[in-house]
């Protein structure tokens, strides 16, 4: 090949490309070609210190020295090929560097901590070997009260004795009093993603990843307190658990998703307006997949206006020594046990939303959902039967803030009160778990009701059945938006009451409008319609449905009609045809709402779940011990649930099959039946509990 070296500039550039390709082609590793663009870039800035007067041309040969190396960088700032980590680069004086850790440490996600040095250090050993943090990044940005002055391709104008400036010079710092965090990046996951058949679109555009600035604040430490922020790539929906069990065992680079689904749960506005790097496009079947990002340092930067301050430029990373490879970090507890690896499921439609949870907090709830399904009393109910609704269920649940529940099935109308034991021992211990987890629950009940149910939930709290008293009101049809003003502030559809509505054994509207018990006796003068909340739901963005029952004229049933009416008797007639986002079904319905109980308990011990819950941002303020002593004191118990049937069958409330005034339910007497099966929900949840939240 002719090559024409027809200037200083042209042939440095020359030289320095074929210096890296030279590595590459002769079989030396990546990281010689690293560490000879280092030294080429060192040996000629060190030239022009001491060689200024050779002109134009010199600088013109730093210049081109410094775009090879831009160039080369940015190459590898994906990390697709590199096969090494990357990392985000904070320098800050070192009166700031103890909060700067601390506030690292308190927010793991997005500010995975790989190193931070002594004062006035350059290097950084344990990452790379020769390097030299001043000026081995592609492009710096400044910082000055806060505020981004500028970017550059080297701090060496930054760094000058102060006996040396003069007023009209921009502001320097001596190296001495100067620290340098190494924090992980998401660029070390791409590769990875990409062996294991993940589509990595901002690689395939040929664009930086998109990062958002989000409306999660980080937990404040110090002068430090910022604004989570994330980056953002489209992945297939059938790739979903693929990409994060990929970046799940890599936790120095971000580790897994904080979320999955739509940005503006995450006050994210407009996707094709990032504020740091690219716009990325969604490709059909996409799903948004929002990881934590180290920028989250340069918001930190922003808010805690440190005189001066410098961090690599969004997109440009500092390139270490060590290779793409678990092995290559230290060995986690992630790492070691594949029963943490999380699993993805859809929650939601709209908006559109994913959780996360343990396989072993998976596998626990199915489990539980196993054991409920359960038919002793021969009614059929396992044709009903979809998979891991509960699991669904509870994952929803466990994100809401705000629950309502509504419980009631007047099967015995010819008795005073024609309530029946199944439904409200169900629904306190559902409303318990969720009050010891912080949720807002309100208790919904017919207005013939209100009175019994008051007293009910007072005698509840009184025996240490319910963690404390709840709200328990009604509703009225009075006019066609009711329901929307019931469920939302001042009727407001973007402002709802509640996130989550659950029916546990409550009459359910059949086709024709009227509700029948199982013998297929119209109980409607009995009910009031509260089945309109569901049907509202469901055009209200942020409110998921949940139904329990077990025997298809429940509220929620809607959902499995078909097979109510093909495979239940009288099930043509006693349908009900208002579906739940979720079925939950059980031999007795009371079963549950116990196992939604225990499947809460397992997704707030479960490691994966917890992190994604808290979007990384480290624990609770309250002691984990302790939150774990009160979550395992409000799960059902056998002492606890037959001292709540007692309550029921004090109050005339009878046995739903046999109408007897007796400890049963569904006429199944509590012991042995009932009893056994709280026992071994309890024992498969309790026993699954071996490491704090």
């Amino acid at each position: 090949m002719y090559i024409e070296y027809f200037s200083a500039q042209n042939g440095l550039r020359i030289w320095t490309n074929l210096l890296f390709v030279l590595c590459w082609c002769l079989g030396e590793s990546m990281l010689t070609a690293v560490c000879a663009m280092r030294c080429s870039l060192k040996y000629f800035r060190s030239i022009s210190k001491s060689a200024m007067d050779l002109g134009e041309s010199m600088l013109t040969a730093v210049c081109a020295m410094r775009c090879s190396l831009k160039y080369f960088r940015s190459i590898s700032k994906s990390a697709m090929d590199s096969g090494y980590q990357q990392a985000n680069v904070v320098i800050l004086p070192s009166h700031l560097a103890k909060d700067f850790e601390a506030f690292c440490r308190s927010n793991p996600a997005p500010l995975p901590l790989l190193y931070g040095s002594q004062s006035g250090e350059t290097s950084c050993p344990p990452l790379a070997k020769q390097a030299d943090i001043r000026t081995d990044i592609s492009q710096y940005c400044v910082y000055q009260e806060g505020r981004l002055v500028e970017t550059v391709s080297s701090l060496q104008n930054y760094i000058t004795q102060p006996s040396s400036r003069t007023a009209s010079e921009q502001p320097v710092c001596q190296w001495s009093d100067m620290v340098c965090f190494y924090l992980g990046c998401s660029f070390g996951f791409e590769g990875r993603l990409k062996k294991a058949g993940v589509p990595v679109r901002n690689v395939e555009q040929g664009r930086n990843v998109s990062m958002y600035r989000t409306s999660v604040p980080c937990i404040p430490t110090g002068v430090f307190s910022c604004p989570l922020v994330v980056s953002m790539r489209p992945i297939p929906a059938g790739l979903l658990d693929t990409a994060v069990e990929v970046t799940h065992i890599k936790p120095q680079a971000h580790g897994a998703p904080l979320h999955i689904g739509d940005p503006a749960l995450l006050g994210i506005q407009d996707l094709s307006r990032p504020d740091y790097g690219e716009r990325v496009e969604l490709q059909p079947g996409d799903v948004s997949v929002f990881w934590a990002c180290g920028v989250t340092a340069i918001e930190a930067i922003l808010s805690s206006k440190p005189s001066l301050a410098f961090s690599h430029s969004p997109g440009c990373m500092f390139l270490t020594d060590l290779p793409d490879s678990a092995s290559s970090s230290p060995i986690t507890s992630v790492e070691l046990n594949p029963d943490l690896t999380p699993l993805c499921f859809l929650v939601s439609h709209n908006p559109l939303f994913y959780s996360l949870a343990s396989k072993k907090a998976v596998a626990k709830i199915r489990q539980l959902e196993t054991i409920i399904g359960e038919d002793p009393g021969e009614r059929g109910i396992r044709a009903l039967f979809l998979q891991d609704e509960l699991l669904r269920s509870c994952l929803a649940l466990s994100h809401s803030s705000s629950v309502a529940i509504t419980t009631g099935f007047p099967t015995h109308y010819m008795h005073s009160p024609p309530d029946e034991t199944d439904g409200p021992p169900g629904a306190i211990a559902i409303a318990t778990m969720l009050l010891s987890l912080g949720k807002q629950v309100t208790l919904v009940t017919d207005r013939r009701a209100l009175e019994m149910n008051q007293a009910i939930i007072n005698e509840a709290v009184r025996t240490g059945v319910l963690k404390t008293t709840i709200p328990l009101v009604t509703f009225e049809d009075t006019g066609p938006d009711s329901a929307l003003h019931f469920l939302c502030h001042h009727g407001d559809p973007s402002k709802p009451r509640y996130d989550h509505l659950v029916a546990i054994e409550r009459s359910g509207r059949a086709e024709d409008g009227n509700y029948y018990n199982m013998r297929g006796v119209n109980i409607k003068h009995l009910v009031d319609p509260i089945d309109d909340l569901f049907i509202a739901a469901k055009d209200i963005a942020g409110i998921t449905t949940t139904g329990i029952g077990d025997g298809g004229n429940e509220l929620g049933m809607g959902k499995v009609k078909e097979k109510v009416k093909s495979l239940m008797p009288n099930g043509n007639l006693i349908a009900c045809v208002v579906p739940a986002d979720y079925a939950i079904t059980a031999g007795v319905s009371n079963w549950g709402g116990y196992a939604v109980a225990c499947g809460l308990y397992l997704l707030h011990t479960c490691p994966s779940h917890q992190r994604y819950l808290k979007k990384g941002l480290g624990l609770e303020n309250a002691s984990p011990q302790e939150q774990l002593q009160d979550w395992t004191a409000n799960l059902p118990s056998v002492d606890k649930e037959e001292s709540i049937l007692s309550t029921l069958v004090h109050f005339g409330i009878r046995s739903g099959k046999t109408a007897h005034l007796a400890m049963e339910v569904d006429g199944l007497t509590f012991h042995p039946t009932h009893s056994d099966i709280i026992t071994r929900l309890v024992e498969i949840t309790v026993g699954s509990a071996t490491c704090n939240p």
